[in-house]
């Protein structure tokens, strides 16, 4: 008796889960029938096919970052301005006594190299775009490039010592590195905050004269 009793619970359960997977995999079938490319419900939504993600909307608006107010940028950060893409180089603010408080930007143009000087209200929003941060191992530098390598993908790389401004004299041999991309190209790197150094020649001073 208690063997039926059980036999028929567990085909009373095996009938409930296959009831209820049907209807989730009918309204799922419902669901995704209706998100194809031609159709306005599917605007800010990322269809994937094959693994391959569709860039939508809302996928551009992540890869170009947020809008931020001036007074909050600082060197380093990455801006879009009248559909070019900038590097901060140096940020200032200035106050112009009752005309108010302004932010003077230095920016880079990440596609030419060229710099211009622009002005910015304190308050007025900016087109901030985030770049992705990868961790390098510096091979050496020579002349005017420095030759980095990311040990997991065993990928290397090779970019000007400019990136690094004036911490590229701070650069040597399996020294870790991180350089901060934008679309694949280097923006700008940086060292460890703290470097060892080896000092290698020092100046005699001269004698003080005696009296």
């Amino acid at each position: 008796m208690r063997a039926l009793l059980q036999l028929n619970e567990r085909l009373s359960r095996a009938l409930f889960l296959s009831s209820f997977s049907s209807i989730t995999s009918s309204s799922c079938s419902r669901t995704f029938t209706t998100l194809t490319l031609s159709s306005p419900e599917c605007h800010g939504t990322a269809i994937t096919t094959n693994g391959n993600v569709f860039s939508r909307p809302w996928f551009a608006i992540q890869h170009r970052g947020a809008k931020v107010t001036a007074i909050h940028l600082k060197p380093g950060n990455v801006i879009e301005k009248s559909g070019r893409i900038f590097e901060v180089v140096d940020a200032e603010h200035k106050q112009r006594g009752r005309g108010g408080a302004i932010m003077t930007l230095e920016l880079r143009d990440v596609d030419s190299g060229n710099k211009q000087t622009l002005r910015f209200g304190t308050e007025e929003a900016v087109e901030r775009v985030f770049v992705e941060e990868r961790s390098f191992t510096c091979l050496y530098t020579e002349r005017e490039s420095v030759y980095l390598i990311d040990l997991e993908k065993f990928e290397q790389l090779e970019v000007p010592l400019s990136l690094f401004g004036k911490a590229a004299a701070y650069l040597k041999e399996e020294m870790k590195v991180k350089l901060q991309l934008f679309d694949g190209r280097p923006l700008s790197g940086s060292v460890p905050k703290q470097v060892t150094c080896t000092i290698k020649e020092t100046q005699d001073h001269a004698a003080t004269p005696r009296k």
